[in-house]
């Protein structure tokens, strides 16, 4: 659910209207509050990192959510609610104090993070809300709260479980876990709120649909993928989720399954692709059929019966770790075979996903601006150049990675006389400068500092003429443009 953005203003401290009455009275809190005082609003004074100048300072912004306290001193909300956060502020229910928090886990990949206060004390003896592992069953009801669009009063909704499925979710933009759908209104603010039935926590309002696409539809994350990352971080650390790094599709048309000498049964699923680098690498093989995972047979269209329910095949891998073996039975040429796999991260698709908690990389040289693609310098920059969007498009399933890790882009000529006549190159994939080919960040600075001649020779991908420049003429001018243009440092790249 995305946050209702404003800038934070710090609160002035109000006088005191009774200067008989103590420093710290006590609070009195409403039944409604004493029923929910481990719900809690969130405030958060953010900063949004400028990737069109990367040597600026990022503009605040902020936002507000909700979060629960689930343990002593443990609060649960949204990775969204707290991303890119300067400063977090908890405020509870009916009561204006605000209470400093700070991030102790946060998990981008399944938008869950857990909270705690520099001061503990004001829920001493608060009650933290139970946690329920289990799936709600369909159509039956639960209680969304939260403070939704900003409000300062807590507000409860009602509604039904509607669907449970895997979605995407939207705030890494390319993960896709268990979620619930419900018919509760999840509003900004609700974001982080829990979502209860019968006195438990069946799950973490999240997102939902604004009214121009569909009615009444809100999601939450449930039990299964909360416990799954409170058990990632007891060892005091997230490690992310595994993934069987394959795409496969349902096998579902009679000719092909005849064709592949597969019974009719209705089971088995055709494995596509395999990622080179992941955990099946070396042991699926691509128009093999997937049967069984962990013993339990997959059906034509991907689903397996799991815990009662009838679920995608890869809630088995949800529910694993890294360094978790599993079981797979598949066919290939007309035989059944059978293979343990170690789970491992996939990697390869970050490039696709949105980014938090991360300084751009740049590098600014003779005014020409050198920076890695990713999703959030698309999106800034609204690159439209067919190698780069093919590199963005292909870096996982075509395994691009192996030729170029951190694709880099010439993304902006900072003009001046040095680079003059460099029309039309801005947004191209940088292939090679003085014949060192420019795989990553760091090769620009091996290309520029180790390379000798009289000229820089800078080749961009599908772009016939190179881009030239006289080395000493441009080293010079590098300061003279910095200055101009308030390039205060010209160059960071991560350790």
């Amino acid at each position: 659910m995305s946050l209702i953005r404003s800038v934070l203003l710090a609160a002035a401290a109000l006088p005191a209207l009774m200067p008989s009455l103590p420093a710290e009275a006590p609070v009195k809190t409403s039944s409604l509050g004493q029923q929910y005082a481990g719900i809690v609003r969130i405030e958060n004074a953010a900063i949004q990192p400028d990737y069109r100048t990367p040597w600026n300072g990022a503009r605040p912004t902020g936002g507000t959510g909700t979060g629960f306290l689930i343990g002593p001193n443990r609060f649960l909300t949204n990775a969204h609610v707290v991303s890119n956060s300067t400063r977090l502020l908890v405020r509870r229910v009916d009561d204006a104090k605000p209470h400093l928090a700070k991030i102790e886990f946060i998990a981008h990949d399944c938008d869950l993070a857990l909270l705690s206060l520099q001061d503990p004390a004001p829920f001493d003896g608060v009650a933290p809300l139970p946690l329920e592992a289990s799936l709600p069953l369909l159509d039956s009801e639960v209680v969304a709260v939260g403070y939704p669009v900003g409000g300062d009063r807590i507000s409860v909704t009602r509604g039904v479980v509607s669907r449970i499925d895997f979605r995407p979710y939207s705030h890494s933009g390319v993960d896709q876990h268990l979620a619930i759908q419900v018919d509760a209104a999840i509003n900004p603010g609700n974001s982080g709120g829990p979502v209860m039935q019968g006195g438990k926590v069946v799950g973490v309002a999240f997102q939902g649909y604004s009214g121009a696409v569909a009615q009444n539809v809100g999601y939450i994350i449930p039990g299964p993928v909360v416990a799954r990352f409170l058990e990632d971080i007891k060892d005091g650390s997230y490690d992310h989720y595994a993934d069987l790094a394959i795409a496969d599709f349902p096998l579902q048309n009679p000719a092909m399954r005849r064709a592949l000498g597969l019974p009719e049964n209705g089971m088995g699923v055709l494995v596509a692709r395999v990622d080179g680098t992941g955990s099946c690498a070396g042991v699926l093989q691509r128009g093999d059929v997937l049967l069984e995972i962990d013993g339990q047979p997959i059906a034509s269209d991907g689903f397996i019966e799991f815990n009662g329910e009838r679920v995608n095949m890869n809630e088995i891998v949800e529910r694993k770790f890294a360094g978790d073996r599993i079981r797979l039975k598949y066919w290939r040429n007309r035989t059944e075979g059978e293979a343990e796999v170690t789970l491992k991260r996939l990697t390869s698709y970050l490039m696709q996903a949105n980014l938090y908690e991360k300084r751009p990389e740049y590098l600014v040289y003779a005014g020409l601006v050198f920076q890695p693609l990713d999703r959030n310098l698309l999106g800034a920059f609204n690159l439209t150049d067919d190698n780069v969007r093919y590199f963005f498009n292909y870096f996982g399933p075509k395994e691009l990675a192996k030729e170029r890790p951190q694709p880099v882009v010439l993304t902006q000529v900072l003009p001046d006389a040095i680079n003059t006549h460099f029309d039309g190159v801005e947004g191209k994939l940088v292939d090679t400068i003085n014949d060192v080919k420019i795989t990553r960040m760091a090769d620009l600075v091996t290309a520029l500092e180790k390379s000798d001649g009289p000229f820089v020779r800078i080749h961009l991908v599908g772009e016939g003429r190179p881009l030239v420049l006289d080395r000493a003429r441009a080293t010079a001018a590098s300061e003279r443009i910095n200055a101009e243009y308030g390039v205060s440092e010209p160059a960071y790249l991560e350790p």
